[in-house]
C-alpha cells in the first residue's frame, strides 16, 4: 500500500514537472536559450493564481490569470533577449538576473511566509479507490499533466505550427531560407512555454506551496528533466519528468541523506553515454 502511494506521489509530481519542463525544453531546443528565469515565471504564476483565486474563489480564474500574466512577461523577456541575440553567456546572465529580480520582487510583495493557492471544495480531501485513499487534488494535477501532454503532442505532430517547431529545432536556418518567418515561430513557442510555466505555478501553488526559493528548486528539477530527456523533445520531457520525479520520490523515502545524488548520479551516468540526452538533438 505504501509503495502504491509513493508511486502515485511520483506520478503526480512528474505531471507537474512536465508542465514546467515541456515549455523549457521546447524553448531551449528551438531558440538555443537556457532560460534561467523559467523558475521565476513558475513562481509568478503561483503568486498570481494565489491572488486571483483568493479574490474570486475560483481556481480556474487563477490558472487563466497566471498563464496570461506569465505569457505577457514572456513578451517583455523576449524584447530584452533581442539585445543579446547570438551571445549565449549574456543570455544566461540576463535570464538569471531577471529571475533574481522577480524573486526579490515577489519576496517584497508577498513576504517570506509559505502560501497555498486555495482549491475548490470538490478537489479537497481524499478519493477512495478500494482500500486506498489519495488526495483528489494530486490526481487532478496528474490528469491535467496527461491532458497537456496529449494536446502538446497533437500540436507538435499534427499542426502546421508543430511542423515549423520541429523544423526549427532541426534546422532553423533552412526554415528561414524557405521564406518562413522563424521569428514568429520563436515568439509563439516562447509564449507557449511561459504560459505552461504559469499554469504549473498555479497548480504547484496548491501542490508544493509557494515560498521565496520555490523557483530555484523547480528550476533545478527542470534542468535535470531537460538534460535527461534531451532538448527540443516533448517525449523526452515526459520521460525525463517521470524519471526525475520517481527518483526524487523514492529517493527521499529510501535514501533521505542522498536524495539529490539519487537524481543527479544517474543523470551524470547517462550523460557519459548519451551526452545529448535520451531524445536530444545533436545539432
Amino acid at each position: 500500500m505504501l509503495a502504491t502511494v509513493q508511486l502515485l506521489n511520483g506520478l503526480t509530481f512528474a505531471a507537474l514537472l512536465f508542465l514546467v519542463a515541456s515549455g523549457f525544453t521546447l524553448v531551449f531546443g528551438l531558440m538555443r536559450i537556457v532560460n534561467l528565469a523559467h523558475g521565476a515565471m513558475y513562481l509568478v504564476g503561483g503568486y498570481t493564481a494565489y491572488s486571483v483565486a483568493t479574490a474570486t474563489s475560483s481556481l480556474l480564474a487563477g490558472i487563466v490569470a497566471a498563464a496570461a500574466l506569465v505569457a505577457l512577461l514572456g513578451l517583455v523577456e523576449q524584447a530584452l533577449l533581442r539585445f543579446v541575440a547570438g551571445h549565449e553567456l549574456r543570455q544566461v546572465l540576463l535570464t538569471l538576473g531577471l529571475g533574481l529580480i522577480i524573486n526579490d520582487a515577489a519576496l517584497v510583495i508577498f513576504g517570506g511566509d509559505t502560501l497555498n493557492v486555495p482549491i475548490p471544495d470538490w478537489l479537497q480531501g481524499p478519493l477512495q479507490v478500494g482500500g486506498l485513499y489519495y488526495p483528489r487534488y494530486r490526481l487532478f494535477v496528474l490528469g491535467v499533466g496527461v491532458l497537456v501532454f496529449v494536446l502538446l503532442w497533437l500540436t507538435v505532430n499534427r499542426t502546421r505550427l508543430g511542423a515549423l517547431i520541429r523544423a526549427g529545432v532541426d534546422d532553423a536556418e533552412t526554415v528561414q531560407a524557405m521564406g518562413i518567418n522563424i521569428r514568429v515561430v520563436f515568439v509563439a513557442t516562447f509564449l507557449l512555454g511561459m504560459a505552461l510555466a504559469g499554469i504549473a505555478g498555479a497548480l504547484g501553488g496548491a501542490f508544493l506551496s509557494l515560498y521565496p526559493t520555490a523557483d530555484s528548486e523547480i528550476l533545478v528539477y527542470s534542468l535535470a528533466v531537460v538534460i535527461i530527456g534531451g532538448r527540443g523533445s516533448l517525449v523526452g520531457a515526459a520521460l525525463g519528468s517521470l524519471a526525475v520525479a520517481l527518483l526524487s520520490t523514492f529517493g527521499q523515502v529510501w535514501f533521505p541523506e542522498l536524495s539529490y545524488f539519487v537524481i543527479f548520479g544517474p543523470m551524470a551516468l547517462l550523460l557519459a553515454f548519451r551526452p545529448h540526452g535520451l531524445f536530444g538533438r545533436t545539432a
